[in-house]
């Protein structure tokens, strides 16, 4: 079907721009190091909360119940978190005390 001026109709979602201006940002070498890291912590970190922490399914119904669920599967990997990032391993190869 043609139109009655013979133009040419091009629709743009109202943020290409942003969309563009953010797509030409991810091939910058700065942002490809930022999701290299990405991949060892982000991911992670869902991963873990999928796996260990009971967030690829739930029995509780209601926003309520969920939010409480999420939040205290939260809470317990930060604390993992400031457990890991406190204790200390033990120096190998130390000075005896015998």
């Amino acid at each position: 079907m043609q139109s009655k001026n013979k133009q040419k109709m091009i629709q743009r979602h109202i943020w290409q721009d942003y969309l563009d201006v953010a797509e030409d940002l991810r091939h910058y070498y700065e942002i490809k190091e930022i999701y290299e890291k990405r991949k060892e912590t982000v991911e992670h970190v869902f991963a873990d909360a999928k796996e260990k922490h009971w967030m690829r399914w739930t029995t509780l119904r209601g926003l309520k119940k969920l939010s409480m669920q999420a939040m205290l599967s939260f809470a317990a990997q930060n604390l993992k978190k400031l457990a890991s990032w406190t204790w200390r391993p033990p120096v190998q190869g130390g000075p005896s005390t015998t």
